[in-house]
């Protein structure tokens, strides 16, 4: 009898950028073409996410060279439009998190990373001095487009990777688009620092005009090298199930203290800098504030293995006893008008919000594994609760500038506001450890 024939795995064909036969669980369909083109549609959204997250926060950069006596902004006003894009970037998470499956990872991207160009051209032509602050608070709000790329780009990865690759492939999306933000400040700084003395102080239109070229070539990118899955569908009654789920909001929380720092930070960081401190000029800050998100991103993929390692509510624990021991630090150097212990403090706080992002999200998961019986039922609600969180952590970014700027409006000094981070990171720990360590049987 002839032995029977194995037929060999079927490698995946794309339609026109559309794959209608997608199974990245089966080994066999991966090995066979399934892994590369996973691999390469996560390169170019890597590429997309991070351009996005630039153009989100290049005003962290733009508020430093809008001196008062050409654009007439208070130190309010400066803080206003770092909110604002904040906000905007958070309120389009969730519907960018849809808009993969309506019109496909690929197509979305396009438009995504198309859209970039809208706040860049507008900004990179009207940033002049003389231009009224709602005028400038319309291109600040533009640029939180940047902000939904996260969020859809996350969804669109999470289809293409099995479930023993997703939190490697989640992990190097989100830390990559997080680069962005150092990114912008470096760019800022070589930019700004080549145009020198009065120019540096009249030309920050200049930034978004570099990102120019990088917008088109980038939409190109995706265009032609990047793929859409048919089978990929939006889940719209896991949204309205997993918003009654107690857990959804205390992650929420929880995202507000990691990431909501992180993003909020990174826009905050120089305007803080160099109002606190009056002998740090704009250039000085931009010299050192891009460490700070750089180093918060590189160690975001560090707090997942660390909480694969020893638990994510351990991780997330000890990240928020650190971060307000550090946001004390940070009080302190304030009060002692120390610029080395601002420095350490801050990038401390980067780093553990950093650390945080990674345990966060390492956590939701298995939140959802340890108290839904049903495995497919526990990824629908942990794929749900990660888009929330993710628009909610964002909000919180927008927080933290305006905490900032409702304590220098009363206090004159931001005091109040790392007082109030204090409160927040305490709270936090109290949350995680009561829920999630005290009597809990979560293996979380």
């Amino acid at each position: 009898m002839a032995a029977p024939t194995i037929a060999p795995p079927t490698e995946p064909v794309a339609r026109s950028h559309w794959i209608d036969d997608w199974r990245p669980e089966d080994p066999g369909f991966w090995a066979a073409g399934g892994a590369r083109i996973a691999r390469r549609n996560l390169i170019f959204s890597i590429l997309s996410e991070h351009i996005g997250f630039s153009i989100w926060t290049m005003w962290s950069v733009l508020v430093l060279f809008l001196p008062a006596g050409a654009y007439g902004l208070t130190l309010d006003d400066k803080f206003l439009l770092t909110a604002v894009p904040a906000f905007v970037g958070s309120f389009l998470r969730l519907p960018y998190t849809f808009a993969v499956a309506k019109f496909g990872g690929r197509n979305w991207t396009i438009v995504s990373a198309g859209l970039l160009l809208v706040p860049s051209v507008l900004t990179a032509i009207l940033l002049r001095p003389g231009l009224s602050f709602p005028a400038l608070l319309v291109l600040a709000a533009l640029a939180g487009v940047g902000g939904g790329n996260f969020s859809s780009s996350m969804a669109n990865i999470n289809a293409f990777y099995p479930n023993r690759l997703k939190g490697m492939a989640l992990g190097l999306n989100a830390a990559g688009g997080n680069l962005g933000v150092a990114l912008v400040q470096i760019v800022g700084l070589i930019v700004l620092a080549a145009a020198g003395g009065v120019a540096a102080s009249v030309e920050p239109r200049l930034v978004p005009g570099v990102y120019l070229p990088l917008i088109v070539i980038v939409t190109a990118l995706s265009a032609t090298r990047m793929d859409n899955l048919t089978h990929a569908t939006n889940d719209k009654r896991a949204m309205r199930d997993v918003v009654k789920n107690p857990h959804t909001w205390i992650m929420s929380l929880l995202y507000i203290g990691t990431f909501g720092s992180f993003i909020g930070f990174s826009f905050a960081f120089g305007q803080v800098l160099t109002t606190q401190f009056q002998t740090a000029t704009p250039l000085d800050a931009l010299r050192v504030i891009f460490l700070g998100p750089l180093l918060g991103s590189i160690a975001r993929p560090a707090g997942g293995w660390l909480a694969d390692r020893f638990g994510g509510a351990r991780i997330t624990l000890w990240t928020f006893v650190g971060m307000a021991l550090f946001a004390a630090l940070v009080l302190g150097a304030s009060r002692w008008e120390s610029l080395p212990l601002f420095y350490v403090g801050f990038l401390a706080l980067f780093i553990l919000s950093g650390l945080g992002n990674g345990s966060t999200y390492k956590m939701i998961p298995a939140i959802f594994r340890a108290t839904e019986a049903d495995p497919n039922e526990a990824r629908r609600l942990s794929s749900a609760l990660v888009g929330i969180a993710g628009a909610i952590g964002a909000f919180g970014g927008a927080l933290v500038q305006i905490v900032f700027r409702q304590s220098f409006l009363g206090y004159h000094n931001a005091d109040a506001a790392y007082v109030g981070f204090i409160a927040l990171y305490v709270l936090c720990f109290a949350v995680t450890w009561s829920v999630y360590l005290r009597r809990s049987r979560l293996p979380v």
